[in-house]
């Protein structure tokens, strides 16, 4: 691993709360950040953390992730994620997160990432798929 990845490195990034990242069952007034789309980009900030502390060649893959939404943000606001290393035990690294609004505190949790070879991983999983394919 790589000397600038270890605990207590965090990142922020802002994301705009547009109609694709909403849920539309309740109707368009209540449009609100959908779980799924808040669990994908704290994966994303994750990710390009570790991207920007890891080697040429090595990717990470999701492993866990434990995630408490407890605020609702809503169609044209805001959110902010930051997370932060709270440990690097070989590949397997582990984050702890936040998300606010301009309001509150709209989730906060723990993510597990397993840095990877991408060339190794990518091969396993065109492997997978021709298995996957003469089973069929």
């Amino acid at each position: 691993m790589s000397e600038t990845l270890k605990a207590g490195l965090t990142s922020t990034r802002r994301y705009d709360i547009d109609a694709g990242r909403t849920i539309g069952f309740m109707g368009d007034d209540c449009r609100v950040y959908s779980t799924p789309s808040l669990l994908y980009d704290i994966e994303v900030v994750c990710r390009d953390l570790l991207l920007e502390n890891i080697e040429a060649g090595k990717d990470s893959v999701g492993t866990r992730v434990e995630l408490d939404h407890v605020g609702a943000t809503l169609l044209g606001m805001w959110i902010e994620i930051t997370v932060t290393v709270t440990e690097v035990n070989g590949p397997a690294v582990t984050f702890e997160f936040t998300a606010r609004d301009a309001l509150e505190e709209v989730a906060r949790g723990k993510h597990s990432r397993f840095v990877v070879g991408a060339e190794k991983t990518a091969q396993r999983l065109k492997a997978k798929l021709a298995k996957a394919l003469a089973a069929a």
